[in-house]
């Protein structure tokens, strides 16, 4: 048998006036995904852990079969892995996000979607300002970047917000804090992050690079903002776990980086971005070349979640149908190439609801076909949070089980 995971991150929701309080599952046409919904079987998945926070890192790595209560370390460090930045075991490794802070708030987590051409020589400047002895900042794409510190005089016990998680509000109530108020490490390292953002501001503002956005009327990258900092993960190889070998597909650190980790092989496809504009047709091509040769594929498509974040349900609903098509559509029609052996799982990784832009930690409804199952098709469902909530898997309560259910 062949493996098939496809993410359509951020995509579930809650219901939304304008759509006649449909969500954004309800409101958009699935044709593709209502078709694995009505072949195969479905359930809700709980990919965020209790007490944990609703971010990537937590729900991707709860769908790859593993349970990040135990095994994440955090988020930098798996995009520093990704980034291929070299890592000692005593080093931490944070997300660096160019933002938009404009009169005191967060005003953009991403600096207009700043493009990797503008940002690398905006982050290469950074460095060579603000570089010191056990502090190094390193390009990764678009607004998502990586900052390493030495473990041995820095600390990862901070408290760091995810700038996506508090737009139009005022920065100062978000800067970096100790967990532990007595912790003179932490501390140490909280009030250096803090200065760090704040001796960006300059340097980024007076770039050409950000004069010139200016000019075009786009929004500024003004400052750099850590965050998700933790030490290099060590967990259980997949195919060691699960006696599988796979690869990953995506366009962001983040889902390479957890693949890395778990051994996975990282497929990095030629115009492939975290938006609407990403090469659907590019990433389908490489999963089926991935199939043929390996027993597993995760392939994640990032634009849903990212006009989740705009707040815009046209713009979400139009990259979802996009998913539909463009990403479950060909997979579909090709599955007579694998001799009628491929199983394909469709679900998001978390909510990532309109009315507040960021992410909540509801469990995702999810639906799994396998042709070697009585495919009797159901009476015309559609793939929506409610028909995960009455599918026949019920309630899956962490990754291990997810995964054990998806391979059978």
């Amino acid at each position: 048998m062949k493996y098939l995971i496809l993410i359509c991150d951020g995509a579930s929701d809650w219901p939304i006036e304008e759509l006649g309080n449909k969500t954004i599952f309800e409101a958009t046409e699935t044709p593709c995904m209502d078709w694995i919904a009505n072949l195969g079987q479905m359930g809700t998945f709980k990919t965020i852990p209790d007490g944990m926070h609703p971010g990537s890192e937590v729900a991707n790595m709860s769908i790859m079969g593993y349970r990040p209560e135990k095994d994440l370390t955090g988020r930098g460090p798996l995009e520093a892995l990704s980034a291929r930045v070299p890592l000692s075991k005593t080093d931490i490794t944070f997300r660096c996000n160019l933002i938009t802070i404009n009169n005191g708030l967060i005003e953009d987590y991403s600096s207009g979607h700043i493009t990797t051409e503008e940002s690398k020589p905006l982050i290469e400047h950074i460095q060579a300002q603000l570089k010191e002895d056990g502090v190094d900042f390193f390009p990764g794409v678009q607004y998502r970047h990586i900052l390493r510190l030495d473990g041995k005089k820095y600390s990862e016990k901070l408290k760091l917000t995810p700038p996506h998680d508090q737009l139009d509000k005022p920065c100062k109530d978000f800067l970096a804090k100790p967990n532990d108020p007595n912790d003179e490490k932490a501390i140490y390292t909280a009030d250096f992050i803090n200065k760090l953002i704040e001796k960006s501001y300059k340097p980024l503002i007076e770039h050409e690079i950000n004069k010139n956005r200016a000019k075009n009327g786009k929004r500024m990258a003004t400052n750099v903002w850590p965050w998700g900092g933790g030490k290099k993960p060590e967990i259980e190889p997949f195919n060691k776990k699960y006696g599988l070998t796979g690869s990953v597909i995506s366009a962001v650190d983040l889902v390479f980086g957890l693949g890395i980790a778990a051994g996975l092989e990282p497929i990095h496809v030629e115009g492939a971005t975290g938006l609407p504009d990403t090469n659907y047709r590019g990433k389908v091509k490489a999963g089926l070349k991935e199939l043929k040769k390996k027993d597993f594929v995760y392939l994640h498509v990032e634009a849903i979640d990212e006009m989740g974040h705009t707040g815009n349900p046209k713009r979400k609903i139009a990259a979802l149908r996009d998913f539909d098509l463009k990403i479950v559509k060909p997979f579909i029609e090709a599955e007579k190439e694998f001799n009628n052996e491929l199983v394909i799982a469709v679900l998001p990784d978390h909510p990532t609801p309109c009315e507040i832009r960021t992410h909540t930690n509801e469990p995702v409804p999810f639906a799994i076909y396998n042709p070697k199952n009585d495919l009797k098709a159901k009476s015309s469902r559609k793939y929506s949070e409610k028909a995960g909530k009455e599918g026949e898997f019920g309630l899956i309560e962490n990754g291990e089980e997810f995964m054990r259910l998806f391979l059978g």
